[in-house]
């Protein structure tokens, strides 16, 4: 597969951010992969790999409606055929979330150690901490520790298992489900699982919803964080209900602002309570209560 490199350079952060999400998640075909990075003091590069068969890409004009104020040039390069998924991961920074630091292995000798700091390299699965739906559902981990003990956790959609990793390492007694549908992001999730030292916390299942036997030996659940897409949020939305324990809390991401307030309906129907609903560029982290 040969890719194509557009790349363009910001002075605001959260413009760049904010560019970056759109082109991740409202340009279609998105990018086969995408890196944002500070590249020098106010500087921020967005970097984003098209695969060449998709065709030509006007970043410009695709991205002006979606992105608020001005857009810098991009230019393009050819890239050889290599693995750019791997490699822009690798450039990404550490993040900071709550009492978390995410980083990757190649920042495991800048960052300091500590029981809050979670190594992970997604490779091909979903899950840096970078992305607004995963950084909304960290902050929501954090917060919700510090208030509540919870024993019974599923992480639905885990993608790279950063999320009940951040779980294993913020509530001493829960015992923990990961799952995802996909098998890449199975196998990606039990290594950084282990990597983490928390494997004998967190039991690793491949399933898509609610009905995999392993899931419904240990419901129900008193927290449950689903990030995964408003559509199939409001379809297992009957599925997840009969998994969280009364009094239980839900945490949903991978929302656009926009869709929340359809996504808050079909949940308030099932008996949940809308307790919280955090906005981080342009997406949407929804904490219910259980009735």
């Amino acid at each position: 597969m040969a890719f194509k490199k557009y790349a363009a350079d910001f002075s605001d952060r959260a413009h760049a951010h904010a560019t970056g999400s759109a082109l991740q998640d409202l340009i279609e075909p998105p990018p086969e992969a995408l890196t944002v990075f500070e590249n020098g003091p106010g500087k921020w590069r967005i970097e984003a790999y098209f695969d060449v068969d998709a065709g030509k890409h006007d970043l410009a004009s695709e991205l002006a409606p979606l992105v608020a104020g001005p857009l810098p040039p991009f230019s393009e390069e050819d890239i050889p055929d290599l693995n750019w998924v791997a490699i822009s991961q690798a450039a990404l920074p550490p993040v900071h979330a709550g009492r978390f630091t995410i980083h990757g292995s190649h920042d495991r000798d800048r960052v300091a150690r500590g029981p809050n700091t979670i190594l992970i390299d997604a490779g091909e699965a979903f899950g840096t901490a970078h992305h607004a739906t995963t950084f909304g559902c960290l902050l929501a981990i954090d917060r919700l520790a510090r208030s509540r003990s919870f024993r019974s956790v599923l992480d639905l959609g885990c993608g790279s298992g950063v999320l009940a990793i951040a779980v294993a390492k913020s509530l001493a007694a829960a015992r923990i489900i990961a799952a995802d549908m996909d098998a890449q992001s199975v196998k990606v999730a039990s290594e950084n699982i282990r990597l983490n030292g928390v494997s004998r916390r967190i039991a690793v299942v491949r399933a898509s919803g609610a009905t995999n036997p392993h899931i419904r030996s240990r419901a129900p659940f008193d927290l449950l964080i689903a990030n995964i897409l408003a559509g199939p949020l409001i379809r297992l939305a009957p599925e997840l209900a009969r998994i969280v324990a009364t009094g239980g809390t839900l945490v949903l991401s991978g929302i656009l602002i926009p869709q929340a307030p359809e996504v808050a309906a079909t949940y308030a129907a099932q008996g949940f309570i809308l307790h919280r609903h955090d906005r981080i560029t342009g997406w949407s982290t929804l904490t219910f209560i259980r009735r």
